[in-house]
This record gives C-alpha cells, sequence and structure tokens, in this order.
C-alpha cells in the first residue's frame, strides 16, 4: 500500500527549555506513577499539525510509523533510505542514530545528547553518565562534553517530535490505558533505593532522568543479576523499539522511561 504525500511542514513555534506541560517535582514523584495524567511538550502538536493530521485515518500501525519517517526525512533532511552509520559529522546526526547510539551504550555520547534533552524538555535532571554525577567530578565533566555532541535545536525538534508521536501512538494502540508492565535488569539495586528498609518487592526507587526497560522479562535478566517488574505510566515512555520502520533498531522490545521515583517488584525465577 502506497503511503499518502508528506504534508510540507508549517514552520516550529520557538520552544524554551523546560516546556513540559507538569513541573519536574510532580512528573517525578511516585505519586505520578500512581495516578499518571498526560504530558506533553508544549507547542510540538500545534506547530507540527500536518503530521498528525496524516496519521489519523491511518488504521494500520506499520504505515504509521513509516508514513512518520517519511515526514521527519522531509522536515530535516533525512536521507530517507541510508541506515544510520557510527561516526560521520556531527551536524549530519539525526535522531535514529541517537536511539541507536543509546542502545550501543547509555553513557556515551549519544546517551548523553538523549539525557541532556530530557533535562531542557522536562526539567529532570540526569544522575548517572559513568559515574554518580554528584559525587564523581570526572562523571560530570565526561556528560557535559559528551551531551555537547550534536546538542543543537536541529536535534532537539527531531527528538520532540519523536516524543509527540510515541504518545500518540501509545494512546492509538493502547486506548484508555494508563499504564504498561516493563522490566529492568539491575547488578546494584540498593544504588537506586530511596527507602532502603524496602528492597524487596514493593521497593521505591530513583531511576536516571532517562532509562532502559523492555517488554520481555526474559531479556531483562541479560542485562542484570535481578529484574524490577515495574507499572510504567505511558505518558512517561519516550520511545520504545516498535515506533520505527522495521529493521532500524535491533529490537522492538526496548522502552525508554522518563526518570523519578517508582514503586517496583523484584522478579524471581
Amino acid at each position: 500500500m502506497s503511503l499518502p504525500a508528506v504534508p510540507e511542514p508549517k514552520p516550529p513555534l520557538k520552544l524554551e527549555a523546560g516546556c513540559c506541560s507538569l513541573p519536574p517535582w510532580a512528573l517525578a514523584s511516585q505519586a505520578f506513577q500512581d495516578d499518571p495524567s498526560p504530558i506533553e511538550i508544549l507547542g510540538v502538536r500545534q506547530a507540527e499539525a500536518p503530521l498528525f493530521e496524516l496519521l489519523d485515518p491511518m488504521e494500520d500501525p506499520d504505515l504509521r510509523r513509516e508514513a512518520f519517517h517519511d515526514y521527519m526525512a522531509a522536515r530535516f533532511h533525512i536521507d530517507r533510505q541510508a541506515k544510520p552509520k557510527a561516526g560521520g559529522a556531527a551536524s549530519n546526526k539525526h535522531y535514529i542514530q541517537f536511539l541507536r547510539g543509546w542502545r550501543l551504550d547509555s553513557n556515551g555520547r549519544s546517551g548523553a545528547v538523549l539525557k541532556g534533552w530530557v533535562e531542557s524538555r522536562f526539567g529532570l535532571l540526569a544522575t548517572y553518565h559513568s559515574g554518580i554525577l554528584t559525587e564523581d567530578p570526572a562523571a560530570r565533566m565526561k556528560y557535559l562534553n559528551d551531551k555537547r555532541y550534536a546538542a543543537s535545536k536541529r536535534i532537539t525538534l527531531q527528538l520532540d517530535l519523536v516524543y509527540s508521536f510515541c504518545q500518540y501512538e501509545l494512546a492509538r494502540r493502547h486506548p484508555g490505558q494508563r499504564w504498561i508492565t516493563l522490566y529492568r535488569g539491575t547488578h546494584d539495586p540498593e544504588e537506586y533505593a530511596v527507602d532502603r528498609e524496602g528492597v524487596g518487592d514493593g521497593s521505591l526507587v530513583a531511576l536516571n532522568n532517562l532509562s532502559s526497560f523492555t517488554s520481555d522479562p526474559e531479556i531483562a535478566w541479560e542485562f542484570g543479576s535481578s529484574v524490577w517488574e515495574v507499572r510504567v505510566p505511558l505518558p512517561k515512555i519516550v520511545f520504545f523499539g516498535g515506533l520505527l520502520p522495521r529493521n532500524w533498531l535491533e529490537s522492538e522490545l526496548e522502552y525508554l522511561i522518563l526518570g523519578g521515583e517508582y514503586r517496583v517488584k523484584n522478579k524471581r525465577y
């Protein structure tokens, strides 16, 4: 089935740093996990209305994700056919390369750019990047240097659209649903604990401002000696693998989640 022609995007609205519709303290709270409400990056849906008008009549999610990437390719002059490659000029990088870079190393340059974007849009500060940022000066310096790599308004707007499209897709694929159960493997659960007396089921943990989860608990065991089961509010999902055209990322089971406090359960074999 052929896709409709991609509409000409309107000029983007000026978006200032910290333009989430909720304050960071509310978004990061465990109360938000218990009773989530929709959030948005202000101005994106209005500025990019042609995209969502294009998507609305499409019932097939495969068509919608192809149409989204076509729109992004036209909007930001991205080569529609060429798959992302490692390296290359920073000015030529685009959103898929940063998502792939995160998957390879969330403590590398791509990870820092994504964490910096979360700080600017949602006000949630990064807490870890190759070290605890409040305790490790070398880690802080690395984070500051890494997040300047290819950080630009062009990349920021692309990531704004990725989040907005993600929320649009979640609403269409899970109508009326407020949470999804996801899993995360960890080797050091005590490092995340908020109430250290409850490191078993029902522990309250504080996550970095952006963290990887999976919808498959077996995959989570590959990344840690313990696994958390978490009821994640849909508004805190930044990205999931099935959002992009097939074969652009290796896994469709990975989710990127905004940080803050979460009540978690330990999974056991």
